[in-house]
């Protein structure tokens, strides 16, 4: 990062950036950032903060990033061109953040303007490209060609960002048109990155071409996934490692599928619990430096006893609030999505009810004045036959969802049953597996899954559950796993499993439950997407 200011926290924390070790960078540009607060130097300020957010983003820390670039921008002067690359950069950033917490009509402003500071043309380019991406996720496909075009035309001389630029092209016209052959693209730039020896460019690659095969040429899609997973290996990227494990767990025969679904599930774990302490650590951090500060002032005023009462008693007033507020969260949530549903079955019991009882009753009285001739014309026939088509009408009428991210929304609600005692995996849940299901699906299977973990938590004692999603030809496939004491028999109709009955029968689907396994229990939904 260029830089015109003196700081000797900075230099050390860059080294420990660009070693790998973002834990020591950002504690010590943290320092960085004190001494340039200290000694009113805001360039180096602001830089510090900068490397402290875009290392919380990375982290998966988007709130955190936002707010950290936002109090660099504090620092910076729009009207001094030496503050220009800076704040490209940290819009860039936060450009980077919003764009992962979905709000992506902010997070193309927020590239807009880092492209608008950007006094590089390889920056512009980079802020470009992630302008494009972004209109690529909200299927604006044109526009993103249209950028994509643009920084085409300017990458002859550079072999590796010309290989990701006609990659990023073909992909978003596959896209656009699913009979386009993005193959012969995709190809070409794989021999560019192999040539230029650019691994992460290969995995990229690798990556493509699997998706582009999975439906068409599974074997092949097996091929290119393989390779996928064995340049993520080399270039130690977790977040590669698992999406080619993924593909291999789909297109694998079964017996190498076991071995995959365990190496991702270890890395699932390693890499999550890897992405929280670091989210903490930098938290941590920055708690110490302000807790540091509100020491000193206490030392000023008190003795030394005094001050470490106050240390004590801080610290565990917040590791109880953070506890609890953790399993409030999680309580409320449950309680309501459990309340919800409880009102959506009321009211669809409720309408079942107007149709059987009045709007029947209705009809059965108009078929009878119909039948005599002196009431047949009477106003009052038609004001009953207009209060029955009314009646019927709200008898129809069924509570409306807007599911247009569940595959999130079935995330959250089966990951709610995970504890301390109980893992919850998912595989498979993907937002393009739910594109073509219909509402009436989506909200059915909802409350099958809902049914099905309530029962696993109350009964099973497992300790592993595990739900996979898979698309075959025109039908889901929702496999059901768990560790725990199983169904000695075939399963009890009480009201859980008759209601699912109901619910898989309504969307023409099949639900089978295997008592025969061992240990636990294997329960298999399939139903028509649409």
């Amino acid at each position: 990062m260029k830089r015109k200011f003196h700081n000797p926290y900075y230099d050390i924390a860059k080294k420990y950036r660009d070693n790998g070790n973002p834990d020591s960078a950002f504690r010590v540009f943290n320092q960085a950032k004190e001494f340039g607060i200290e000694n009113k130097d805001s360039l180096s300020t602001a830089s510090s903060l900068i490397n402290m957010a875009i290392l919380l983003t990375n982290a998966g820390d988007y709130f955190g990033g936002q707010e950290t670039s936002i109090e660099a921008n504090k620092y910076l002067n729009e009207d001094d061109t030496n503050h220009h690359y800076y704040l490209g950069s940290n819009y860039n950033n936060l450009g980077i953040a919003t764009y992962n917490l979905k709000d992506y009509n902010n997070s193309l402003k927020l590239y807009d303007s880092a492209i608008k500071f950007s006094d590089d043309s390889l920056d512009t380019r980079m802020y470009l490209n992630n302008k494009a991406m972004v209109y690529q996720e909200i299927k604006d496909y044109k526009s993103a060609l249209k950028i994509y075009g643009q920084i085409l035309a300017k990458t002859s001389k550079n072999e590796q960002e010309y290989a990701r630029v006609l990659t990023n092209i073909a992909k978003t016209k596959w896209l656009e048109d699913s009979n386009h052959n993005p193959v012969p693209d995709f190809l070409k730039s794989l021999q560019i990155r192999k040539k230029e020896n650019d691994l992460w460019g290969q995995n990229s690659s690798y990556a493509h071409l699997a998706d582009y095969y999975i439906l068409k040429q599974p074997d092949t899609a097996l091929f290119y996934a393989y390779n996928m997973y064995t340049v993520a290996q080399t270039v130690k990227s977790v977040t590669d490692r698992l999406e080619a494990l993924q593909k291999l767990i789909k297109l694998s025969p079964p017996k190498e599928t076991k071995h995959f679904f365990n190496v991702y599930e270890k890395l699932a774990d390693s890499s999550q619990n890897a992405r929280n302490t670091a989210k903490n650590q930098f938290t941590l951090i920055r708690y110490e430096t302000e807790k540091s500060k509100a020491d000193n002032l206490i030392l000023q005023k008190d003795n030394d006893g005094k001050r470490y009462q106050i240390i004590i008693l801080a610290f565990g007033i917040i590791l109880i609030l953070f506890t609890g507020t953790i399993l409030y969260k999680k309580r409320k949530q449950r309680i309501e999505l459990e309340a919800q549903n409880s009102i959506r079955d009321n009211k669809l019991k409720t309408s079942q009810k107007v149709h059987d009882v009045v709007a029947n009753g209705l009809y059965r009285i108009m078929s009878k004045l119909d039948n005599q001739e002196t009431l047949k014309d009477s106003p009052i026939v038609n004001e009953i036959e207009e209060l029955y088509e009314q009646s019927r009408d709200l008898s129809y009428e069924r509570p409306k969802s807007e599911n247009h991210n569940f595959h999130e929304k079935i995330f959250d609600l089966l990951k709610s049953f995970a504890s301390e005692s109980t893992r919850v995996i998912l595989v498979g849940n993907s937002a393009p597996l739910w594109e073509k299901v219909s509402e009436l699906a989506k909200d059915e299977i909802e409350h099958i899954l809902q049914e099905l973990m309530v029962n696993m938590g109350k009964h099973s004692k497992a300790s592993d559950v595990v739900i996979k999603f898979e698309q075959v030809q025109q039908k889901i496939n929702i496999y059901y796993s768990d560790n725990g004491i199983g169904i000695a028999d075939k399963p009890r109709p009480k009201n859980g499993l008759t209601n699912t009955g109901t619910r898989i029968d309504a969307i023409g689907g099949t639900i089978t439950f295997d008592t025969k396994v061992e240990k636990g229990l294997k329960i298999q939904i399939s139903f028509p997407v649409s």
